[in-house]
């Protein structure tokens, strides 16, 4: 398979602060590991620029970007909560990281790759229409979708998040849509930050239905996630029979991850993206991009990576 690759050493300028989990150490475990393995020289790097304004405003009301554009260049510590952290360049760094995305979509649709990974930060997948939360700025996976159907003119868009933290940004964006199933698999949110993704949460109006949480009990590992694949994930996605899979990775539900409380092993985030892998075979024509979200113990994120990469080139 033709992986691609999105990544710029600009995603380590975006600062959230000394001593915040979701810093530019991330990315480069992640790359160290990569080189080292191998796996670095087999990816097919993917071009891309800055998201435009107007394409974030599709999902993001307009005054919300501007205010978080003026919050970092005037020198704000951190938006809407403390535990958004900016800089001055947080707001660019952020629409390049959706720019990166849209761009991994396009070349998966114009057959340049076969799917692709995207390497970016801030992550994106708790990011409000008009507020920022939990590290994250835009909607990065919900503008690629949404990107998917208005500029490609998709269908049914998929988009799988096990990052171990409900994405509630995403499914908030896109609640109300019909045409993006959105289905995350994420530690109870009684036990866990941001508090939504309750199995009763699933869809709004037309957009009943399509949406799909699997909250998973603390120290939940391999095997539980294993099930919820086969039991729930596969059979909805193939129900939906998607024309295209975007995947929310996180990897914070690692064993030895700080920020919550789940067991899950490299070889099992392993596990779990070669069974997408493979839905996406049979489903959409491989179609499958990633991108980049939690993970916070360097070691085990580098490692889960590393797998991912892995079953994504196979």
């Amino acid at each position: 398979m033709r992986t691609g690759l999105v990544y710029d050493p600009q995603f380590l300028e975006h600062d959230a602060g000394s001593g915040h989990p979701e810093r530019p150490d991330r990315l480069v475990a992640i790359v160290d590991r990569l080189r080292t393995t191998g796996l670095w020289d087999r990816l097919v790097p993917i071009e891309f620029d800055l998201a435009e304004q107007t394409t974030i405003e599709r999902l993001h009301k307009p005054e919300y970007v501007n205010r978080c554009r003026a919050a970092c260049v005037s020198g704000q510590p951190y938006l809407d909560s403390v535990d958004v952290g900016i800089c001055a360049r947080s707001a660019e760094i952020a629409q390049l990281a959706v720019g990166g995305a849209l761009a991994a979509v396009d070349a998966v649709m114009q057959q340049r790759v076969d799917n692709a990974l995207c390497l970016v930060r801030p992550p994106g997948h708790h990011a409000e229409a008009d507020r920022a939360m939990g590290f994250c700025l835009f909607g990065t996976v919900a503008l690629a979708a949404d990107c998917l159907i208005s500029c490609h003119g998709l269908s049914r868009v998929a988009i799988i998040d096990w990052d171990v933290h409900h994405g509630n940004g995403t499914q908030h964006l896109l609640e109300h849509r019909r045409d993006i199933l959105f289905v995350s698999l994420h530690e109870d949110p009684r036990a866990l930050y941001p508090g939504t993704g309750y199995a009763h949460e699933d869809g709004l109006g037309d957009g009943k239905g399509y949406t799909l949480n699997i909250p998973l009990p603390p120290r939940s590992g391999d095997q539980v996630y294993k099930q919820a694949m086969r039991s729930q994930v596969a059979p909805k996605l193939a129900a939906f029979a998607p024309e295209f899979i975007l995947v929310s990775a996180g990897f914070d539900a690692a064993a030895a991850d700080p920020l919550a409380h789940m067991e899950v092993s490299p070889q099992g985030f392993g596990w779990m993206s070669h069974h997408l892998c493979e839905i996406a075979g049979r489903l959409c024509n491989h179609r499958i991009v990633s991108l980049l979200e939690g993970g916070y113990e360097l070691d085990a994120l580098a490692e889960s990576v590393a797998r991912h990469v892995e079953a994504m080139l196979h």
